[in-house]
């Protein structure tokens, strides 16, 4: 029985990656991607300066071929995040911020076919600074949507690449790129993302 029993997991294991191939092949999953994700910002509004900047994201992304999706996604960053060197080692601590970065992004992805996947990306959209001590709740996530469009707004451009794998419909994601705003000059700013995906 246990022979048996080891025959049948390890034929399901080689045959594993034949059978996502097929799924992927009959089109199973063209429609559309949505996923969430943690969000990492560095924000660098000056050369000497740097703040970086955790929160939480979601995306949805059509599919127009194989090779490409149109996406669109949001975050709000409203932790940041302190990490500091010594002789005992690294130590790293989060504390919410008063300056939390909303931002919204829409743009082309190009993509490998397959279950898993590189990618290009290029989106534009807005970045927005709202200000709020706070705690962190759906409401105060609503009242930093509604304030888009004001002062603290700016117009943003985002290359970015990454890898994502797929497991039948679920899948993980990670991306980096320049979240580049405009305001009285050019800023660039790290951002990396990483997160759970399900396609349809």
């Amino acid at each position: 029985m246990k022979r048996i029993l080891c025959l049948a997991a390890l034929s399901a294991v080689l045959a594993a990656p034949s059978w996502l191939m097929a799924q992927e092949g009959h089109g199973d999953y063209d429609h559309a991607t949505v996923g969430i994700f943690a969000d990492y910002f560095r924000f660098a509004p000056t050369s000497g300066r740097t703040t970086n900047f955790i929160g939480f994201g979601a995306r949805a992304g059509f599919h127009m071929n194989r090779f490409t999706q149109l996406e669109a996604e949001m975050n709000y960053d409203f932790e940041r995040n302190f990490t500091s060197t010594s002789g005992t080692g690294i130590s790293s601590s989060f504390s919410t911020t008063r300056v939390r970065p909303l931002t919204g992004l829409f743009g082309p992805k190009f993509q490998t076919p397959g279950p898993f996947k590189f990618f290009v990306t290029g989106k534009v959209g807005f970045i927005n600074f709202t200000e709020s001590r706070a705690s962190v709740t759906p409401g105060n996530v609503g009242n930093a949507i509604s304030g888009v469009g004001g002062p603290g707004t700016h117009f943003a451009v985002y290359p970015g690449a990454g890898f994502e794998g797929f497991w039948g419909p679920f899948g993980l994601r990670l991306e980096a790129g320049d979240e580049v705003y405009f305001s009285n000059g050019t800023y660039n700013n790290l951002r990396v993302t990483f997160g759970p995906q399900l396609r349809f």
